[in-house]
């Protein structure tokens, strides 16, 4: 018998694209897809997911062909969580377009990117990846005639809203937006929303060791202090005697992702099994999440971060080009913000009609869109200058 529940019948906790609580521009929904297969697909034809071909994840895509990108991240998140959903009978599609849209609001150069924005941003409402995710999906694409943004589902923009739990300060654009259409961001979100999140944090935990393996930031031997690392390792050298390292590692990086997947499915479960939930709505009112490693998982997730962010988000090679990046994006918010008309006509005449905040926000939104290579390019085009070789 098979362990995948059958699409038609979705658990009783599952969201039911048949009762979704709708769009906030009414529209006669798609005869041949459900309303969450349609916000995958928007999601999918959006600008800003094409975008993020050339947007860095931990190297800049310049770096290499083989390193991800956040394009080739959310793809890999996708598969994870579409795998965890139809386990647990919840709606495969909500998941994946969740996890689809997750990373839609990061700048060129990944968290550098972010972060010097955010200096810069600071006096005028900062900026926030996960909010400007929301504000594209809202506002900034620019694909129908009747109203900005996507369009998207209640329970798409929840899950984009509060994936990561409640959120008790919204950043401004994510205060903007609820402000006018109510996401609950008192209560936690669907449990679709919550496997795609941990479906992000196994996705970017196991492959940025593959991709800092194959950078040469570290080698085997120094993962070996890492628990999980470590010991999957250990088992596959067994199993695989005399096996070419590269083949090896492949093995490595599935077999992790496959623990934490196997560990992920059973805790969950088991708060299932607890909690005995009847609806999406008892999902979000559980008070606590429902999807959930154990905590052994956990203490061996911890442990692969702390190795990870001192051993490769800290390297020096890796510091070096964001320090890089950092300064391409603030003086790109400086030149633009001191002459306007040095972005494109569609940005530029925007700006002019706007008063201060709108101005500096209509820069922010215009440089948060770029990629690595585009915003390299404006550089060089207003400076001359090339700190980072295209």
């Amino acid at each position: 018998m098979s362990v995948y529940a059958p699409r038609e019948r979705l658990a009783p906790y599952a969201a039911d694209p048949s009762r979704s609580r709708g769009r906030l521009h009414p529209q006669e929904e798609s005869p041949g897809r459900t309303a969450f297969q349609r916000d995958r697909d928007r999601i999918i034809h959006s600008t800003a997911f094409r975008r993020m071909k050339h947007k860095t994840q931990v190297f800049v895509s310049v770096d290499g062909d083989h390193y991800r990108t956040r394009l080739t991240h959310s793809l890999e998140v996708a598969q994870i969580a579409r795998s965890i959903a139809r386990r647990l009978g919840l709606d495969e599609d909500l998941t994946e377009a969740l996890a689809l849209a997750h990373d839609l609001g990061h700048t060129a150069f990944g968290h550098a990117g972010e972060e010097a924005l955010a200096d810069k941003m600071a006096a005028w409402g900062g900026f926030d990846h996960n909010a400007n995710t929301i504000r594209i999906v809202t506002r900034l694409e620019h694909r129908y005639v009747a109203f900005d943004g996507l369009n998207l589902t209640w329970e798409t923009l929840e899950g984009l809203a509060k994936h990561n739990g409640p959120v008790a300060n919204p950043p401004w654009a994510l205060a903007e937006y609820v402000a006018e259409h109510d996401l609950e961001l008192d209560t936690y979100a669907s449990l679709e929303a919550q496997v795609a999140s941990l479906s992000d944090d196994i996705a970017y935990n196991t492959h940025d060791v593959d991709d800092g393996l194959r950078a040469g930031l570290f080698t085997i031997d120094d993962l070996m202090g890492v628990p999980l690392v470590a010991e999957t390792w250990a088992r596959l050298t067994r199993r695989y005697p005399g096996a070419p390292h590269d083949r090896l590692r492949a093995e490595l990086i599935r077999s992790m992702v496959s623990h934490l997947v196997l560990d992920l499915l059973a805790e969950t479960q088991a708060r299932l099994d607890a909690l005995q939930p009847q609806s999406a709505d008892d999902i979000r009112r559980a008070g606590h999440p429902v999807a959930a490693f154990s905590e052994a998982a956990r203490l061996q997730e911890r442990e692969l971060k702390h190795f990870l962010r001192a051993r490769m988000y800290r390297h020096y090679k890796v510091e070096h080009i964001t320090d890089l990046a950092k300064g391409v994006i603030a003086d790109l918010f400086d030149l633009y913000l001191d002459d306007p008309m040095r972005m494109p006509p569609e940005w530029s005449s925007r700006a002019a009609r706007a008063a201060m905040p709108d101005r500096v926000r209509t820069v922010a939104d215009f440089i948060a869109g770029m990629t690595d290579n585009f915003a390299l390019r404006e550089l060089a085009r207003l400076t001359g200058r090339k700190p980072i070789e295209i």
